[in-house]
């Protein structure tokens, strides 16, 4: 199975757009978004092609291919437009023996961890940096911002296959990577 992952669209259908492309480009199997999809934020910037609306009407088609957790920015408002749940704050996914925890990470973070196994893996967003590392027998990974990155980092996602995560920018070139042990 092959997952790719997307963090704080931020409403930009722009940004959306160039990330299905990956997704389809990639073949992967489904779509995990890891918060904060249509509404930009107080503290953020309008972000390229803001248009909530049209971003709901494109990610609903994908509907049936995604796995989605509640990030800051995300309501309840949100959840009566959009065809998929997004109210969770954590998921779990068990893959190839390990268990995938993800979240946006305004509430578990590396100060507020869950209880996770070593060799589990810690998703998340929010940060709009990117991140894959292992630290204290637990992979940490942070995918980006597809929309609005920090810290002068490209446009990323994220893709998993098998035991290697990548973290690509928004032209499908490698940008960080981690292989689980």
């Amino acid at each position: 199975m092959k997952l790719f992952f997307i963090s704080d669209i931020h409403g930009s259908v722009y940004y959306l757009n160039k990330a299905l492309e990956r997704f389809k480009e990639e073949n992967a199997d489904f779509i995990v978004i890891l918060g904060d999809i249509l509404y930009h934020g107080a503290r953020n910037p309008l972000s390229l092609e803001y248009d909530a609306k049209k971003v709901t009407e494109i990610i609903n088609d994908y509907a049936d291919k995604i796995i989605a957790v509640r990030g800051n920015c995300d309501s309840e408002v949100d959840q009566m437009v959009l065809d998929f749940p997004i109210m969770s704050t954590y998921s779990t996914i068990l893959y190839e023996n390990r268990r995938l925890f993800l979240t946006h990470g305004h509430k578990y973070n590396e100060d507020n961890m869950p209880k996770l196994n070593d060799g589990d893996v810690f998703i998340y967003g929010h940060f709009h940096i990117p991140r894959a590392e292992k630290k204290d027998n637990i992979y940490f990974i942070n995918p980006g911002s597809i929309t609005l990155p920090k810290e002068s980092n490209p446009h990323t996602y994220g893709i998993l296959e098998g035991d290697i995560f990548r973290i690509k920018d928004i032209e499908g070139n490698v940008f960080k990577e981690i292989k689980f042990d």
